[in-house]
């Protein structure tokens, strides 16, 4: 039988905080255009925590049934289902759950602001979210998983940035506004550097289990240079919107000191390969957190 302690270990509370950033970045940029709901705020969060943990439970099953977790060579913690501390049914039960927990808080956030928005809008927001839950869902599970084609990336970057930032933004504002997307993207750059040392960390396990990510496509080298490419793009767009919107007082920019963490992680993540990676996915997610709830007090000071 499962333990409390197991579904916590399931559930990877490490890469929890930039689901939460990503809220909290929607929030801050509608509160900045004076747009904010405290009911809106908790639904999304609930709902972005919520599709995060799916996703790693997905993740865990599907990996488990392809046989990925348990070549012998894989660097990170051991998972759940491969330890047998839970069992592939009471996984696909927690998958159902968690599911339906994402389908409600969806539901009930469109039912929410569908006074305020035209009906096209409305169908939209449902399309989009049941789009970001099949997402979620077959990252590694199915027959096509995206994740062992080398789509993870893209996958990971438009459906933990653009998505739920604009998202979170349109649900607070009832409108789309411009401001919202340079920082979407870079907060969603940010969700693939995690990814990315992720898949850098196992990236020999992934080529004997013939799980093709981006980084086995690659190589390290490469995968590394990535790396470096993304750290600096995402530093570009959260300076745009600065430069677009916020270009005075200087206090504004003090955010951007969180990237000294970003980019001494780089450094590291260069000198680094296979379980010495294994720190810098917490510390990519943190980073990320830290810069969001900095950002949003800069701009909103």
């Amino acid at each position: 039988m499962s333990t409390v302690k197991n579904w916590i270990s399931a559930f990877r509370l490490r890469t929890l905080f930039l689901g939460i950033a990503t809220v909290v970045l929607g929030s801050g940029l509608a509160l900045h255009e004076g747009s904010f709901s405290m009911a809106t705020f908790g639904f999304t969060l609930l709902l972005a925590v919520s599709i995060q943990i799916l996703a790693n439970l997905s993740n865990d099953l599907g990996d488990f049934q392809k046989g990925t977790d348990t070549t012998g060579r894989r660097e990170g913690p051991a998972r759940t289902l491969q330890s047998g501390k839970i069992s592939a049914r009471e996984m696909k039960k927690a998958i159902a759950s968690f599911s339906i927990i994402c389908m409600v808080t969806g539901v009930i956030l469109v039912m929410s602001t569908v006074a305020y928005i035209t009906r096209l809008s409305a169908i939209l927001l449902i399309v989009i979210g049941g789009i970001s839950i099949l997402a979620a869902l077959f990252y590694t599970l199915g027959k096509y998983a995206y994740g062992y084609k080398g789509w993870g990336d893209l996958l990971a970057f438009i459906f933990f940035g653009p998505v739920p930032v604009i998202g979170t933004y349109f649900l607070h504002t009832h409108s789309f506004g411009f401001q919202s997307v340079l920082p979407s993207i870079g907060i969603g750059i940010i969700s693939t550097m995690i990814l990315n040392i992720n898949n850098m960390r196992d990236i020999e396990n992934d080529k004997a289990s013939e799980k093709t990510t981006l980084a086995v496509k690659l190589g390290i080298h490469r995968a590394k240079i990535y790396h470096a490419g993304l750290t600096i793009t995402s530093f570009l767009c959260f300076l745009g919107y600065n430069i677009l919107y916020e270009p005075a007082p200087w206090y504004r920019y003090l955010y951007m000191l969180v990237y000294l963490f970003l980019f001494r992680i780089l450094v590291d993540v260069y000198k680094k390969n296979g379980q010495a990676l294994d720190p810098y996915l917490k510390l990519t997610s943190l980073s990320g957190f830290l810069l969001a709830i900095t950002f949003v007090t800069c701009i909103n000071l």
